[in-house]
């Protein structure tokens, strides 16, 4: 009997199975965003004060019945370069009636997903451009962004390959429309 030689492993995939055998910290979170490892501390109130003020209105004015997850593990796929992506957006909007967190695993798929919210925090750079392609590149229609140091909300839509066709950015105060399935102006007036 003859031993069978085994392929070598990619780069990539020595890469993501380091990854997922990674053991964080309590309340820290790790991602693998475009072929680098990020772990990010727990989120600061004011973090948290951002996320419970949209996530309110979208529950209470899309028109569309919403669930939400926080902290919802998605798997995304590769391209332009960059392997496999597992983010864990701040906040991962889906209309109710497809249950799609239900029976999800740790690492779900980002199909059916409407929306993501992140709110800037230890990294904010990633927020602004590694996820935001991550986003793009699993086809996610919508990734709004909360960006606590330029006091600004910016809605990504319309993607393409690796990024978004279209942004609309507002100051805080200002209302920024949600298109469909949400249908409604999102007040940030609170989050100044």
């Amino acid at each position: 009997m003859t031993a069978m030689a085994h392929e070598p492993l990619t780069q990539e995939e020595v890469l993501l199975e380091g990854f997922l055998a990674l053991d964080t910290p309590e309340g820290f979170r790790a991602e693998l965003i475009g072929g680098e490892i990020v772990v990010t501390p727990p989120p600061d109130g004011e973090h948290e004060k951002y996320i419970s003020r949209i996530v309110r209105q979208v529950i209470k004015l899309s028109r569309t019945d919403m669930d939400f997850s926080g902290n919802k593990g998605l798997r995304l796929r590769s391209g332009g370069g960059c392997p496999k992506s597992h983010v864990i957006p701040d906040v991962t909007f889906a209309p109710f009636d497809l249950d799609l967190f239900a029976g999800a695993e740790s690492w779900m798929p980002c199909d059916g997903v409407a929306m993501v919210l992140e709110v800037t925090s230890a990294r904010p750079q990633a927020d602004r451009e590694a996820k935001r392609r991550c986003y793009a590149r699993g086809g996610i229609p919508l990734y709004l962004l909360a960006d606590r140091d330029t006091f600004q909300v910016t809605l990504f839509s319309d993607p393409d390959k690796d990024d978004y066709r279209a942004l609309t950015t507002r100051p805080f105060g200002k209302s920024i429309t949600l298109p469909e399935p949400f249908a409604f102006d999102l007040d940030t007036a609170d989050l100044l």
